[in-house]
């Protein structure tokens, strides 16, 4: 199944309140969103995840009755994408999981991985756009990532039963401040500018996933091709970082990671490319769906 989160329509964009979002289905027909056809609906997909297996299976069953008695879901066309990954307890991040993003950045990949936090305040939804003052940064880059969402408490996991542990998978770009990231000891702040974590469309139930490590990934600035590579490529598996991340600390129900990003970042270019004022990113994961980014330069 594929879920996603859009802005309600009643929401008023002058309002100062966070915008109402609600949880769809993804179907052949568009949006089937469960506040229509299921009584008790989980108001967003961390709901549904905290309440266990067997919601789900609910779900999957009504969303399954109902499309088969003649409903049919709201074309996507018109509808405005929120982040598809909301309130998660934790968004991790690992750096340096390809070994020629590692390369190319002149940054040495270590015998464990490196893993950082970023801010709740970086998600955003597919399709929308993302602004930063040019004062700060002029050199904003892209960075196409397959996104793991935890569907059960995990603790000393081991590799072998990790994937058993996983809701489901989501397109995330790890956008970044690289003036930011080389001028501080730690990654956070450069990554996690207002906007600078959009995850989506979707997230895609892990049963439509039989292989995390056998995904095209790609990003496309701007109609051209800059990051064409496989998940294959990673230096450790999603199965590895659960089994290591585990180890320390539970990874609570909703704990979104973000896996790495493949060679061809703009950074390490000749001559560098960033994103600009104006520019579209769309960085896709394949069978998990496309993410696209507008980018805003202000000059404040």
């Amino acid at each position: 199944m594929k879920f996603a989160h859009f802005v309600a329509t009643d929401h008023q964009p002058s309002t100062p309140a966070e915008p109402r979002v609600r949880l769809a289905v993804i179907s052949d027909t568009g949006a089937v969103f469960l506040d229509e056809i299921l009584e008790d609906a989980p108001r967003d997909l961390q709901e549904l995840i905290e309440r266990g297996p067997a919601e789900l299976d609910r779900v999957r069953s009504f969303v399954e009755t109902s499309l088969a008695h003649g409903v049919s879901g709201e074309p996507l066309d018109g509808l405005v994408h929120a982040s598809a990954v909301l309130r998660p307890p934790t968004i991790l991040a690992v750096g340096l999981n390809y070994s020629a993003h590692s390369q190319e950045l002149n940054l040495k990949t270590d015998n464990a991985p490196t893993i950082f936090g970023l801010w709740a305040n970086s998600l955003t939804g597919h399709e929308g756009t993302t602004s930063w003052p040019a004062a700060i940064s002029e050199q904003v880059d892209y960075e196409a990532e397959l996104g793991v969402v935890i569907g059960r408490a995990a603790r000393d996991v081991d590799a072998a039963d990790a994937l058993g542990y996983v809701f489901g998978y989501t397109v995330v770009n790890d956008i970044t401040a690289r003036n930011i990231q080389y001028s501080e000891a730690q990654w956070s702040r450069c990554k996690s500018f207002d906007g600078f974590t959009p995850t989506g469309p979707v997230v895609v139930t892990a049963d439509e996933i039989p292989d995390p490590q056998d995904l095209h990934i790609s990003t496309v600035l701007d109609g051209v091709t800059l990051q064409d590579s496989s998940t294959s490529h990673m230096v450790r598996s999603v199965a590895t970082l659960i089994e290591h991340l585990s180890g320390s600390a539970t990874l609570l129900p909703g704990t979104l990671i973000s896996t790495g990003s493949p060679g061809g970042a703009g950074y390490s270019r000749d001559p560098q490319v960033f994103l600009t004022d104006g520019a579209t990113v769309t960085v896709s994961v394949e069978g998990v769906g496309s993410l696209t980014t507008h980018c805003t330069v202000t000059a404040g």
